[in-house]
């Protein structure tokens, strides 16, 4: 418990920084990576935003070979950390997604510049807002190609992954299917229309699509995640909606076709389409990397902002970080302090195998 690490996990898990309320969390890495002697830029999510990403690195170069990036957002509500040191383990909201991760890139590349194992041009960090609800971080942080062409040879992609490499993630198509129809008197239904019948028939008909699958990521999933409508049980229905998903391992666009030709069939019952948020899936880098054991590598049903950022910005890619996602986004989110500690280790390892 005495590693600093700890101590800065801790303040960093003191912060609220819930999605939307960044401000505070980057205000602090600022200053604390500036206590360290790098030069920190603020990044604007969008101009006279008060969101913004953090972008350090060491003395004038902007362009760096290796991008090391986390979000610093968290999901609500915002947990406070508490410490169980009976079983050196932190608890709080955080502590595995996505603060320990970023807390231990921090340390690891202060101990690779330590050793003189890296120097001015080698690292960039990039923390951004957003991750939890639609990426808006990671998605201005590719203005960052347009305003100075900045890419990366390479990126280290921080989230809970059990401190394993990871073979990659299914992408996300999110959209909400929205019926209407006619009110009236439910003990005269044929003198209007009920929009929960259109829904339900079309929801349906998505939960009977075969959304593709792949030997490496699985089975593509459909899920509907929120459902809305009506307004008593005595009044025929004038308007429902449902959240849905797709957990796709392959072809996006196929699947947006899919799902428009799905709803399509429904127009003249009233039913509409209006797309929320999309990315592909991500394909990663996870073999000859010395010191990490590629039969524990696998992939991750979870999305991150690995396909938000610009292919051209950076190709080679590797998601890794201490911590389970199986306890991230619960009231019971924790990780260990060994192996925070210990992928301190692991990120200095990808470090030098992409500046080789």
């Amino acid at each position: 418990m005495d590693h600093p690490v700890v101590n800065l996990l801790l303040s960093l898990m003191s912060i609220v920084s819930t999605s939307e309320l960044e401000h505070d969390i980057g205000v602090f890495l600022e200053t604390h990576l500036k206590s360290l002697n790098y030069t920190v830029e603020r990044i604007p999510i969008s101009p006279g935003s008060p969101r913004h990403n953090i972008y350090a690195y060491l003395g004038s170069a902007r362009k760096t070979r290796i991008l090391v990036t986390a979000h610093m957002d968290t999901v609500p509500p915002h947990i406070p950390p508490t410490i169980d040191r009976e079983n050196q383990i932190i608890r709080g909201r955080g502590s595995s997604d996505d603060l320990g991760p970023l807390a231990a890139q921090i340390f690891a590349v202060e101990e690779l510049r330590a050793a003189s194992l890296i120097r001015e041009g080698d690292v960039g960090l990039l923390f951004v807002v957003g991750e939890e609800n639609g990426g808006h971080g990671m998605v201005a942080a590719n203005e960052m190609w347009d305003q100075g062409r900045i890419s990366w040879e390479a990126g280290i992609f921080a989230e809970p992954t059990e401190s394993k490499l990871t073979k990659g993630h299914k992408g996300q198509l999110a959209f909400e299917v929205i019926a209407r129809g006619v009110a009236c008197h439910s003990g005269y239904p044929h003198l209007g229309k009920s929009a929960i019948d259109a829904l339900l028939a079309v929801l349906g008909e998505l939960k009977a699509v075969d959304w593709g699958r792949s030997e490496l990521l699985g089975k593509s999933t459909f899920n509907i995640g929120r459902i809305e409508g009506g307004e008593k049980h005595n009044i025929v229905a004038a308007a429902a909606k449902a959240l849905c998903e797709v957990r796709m391992v392959e072809d996006l666009p196929g699947v947006k076709e899919k799902v428009k030709e799905v709803v399509g069939r429904f127009k003249e019952e009233g039913v509409e389409l209006e797309w929320v948020f999309e990315y592909p899936e991500a394909l990663l880098e996870w073999q000859g990397i010395e010191g990490f054991d590629a039969n524990e590598a696998a992939p991750v049903a979870f999305g991150t902002d690995i396909p938000r950022l610009r292919a051209e910005m950076c190709g080679r890619r590797v998601l890794y970080g201490p911590g389970s996602i199986l306890v991230a986004h619960g009231p019971d989110e924790f990780i260990k302090v060994d192996e925070l500690i210990e992928s301190i280790g692991g990120y200095k390892k990808l470090v030098l195998h992409f500046l080789k």
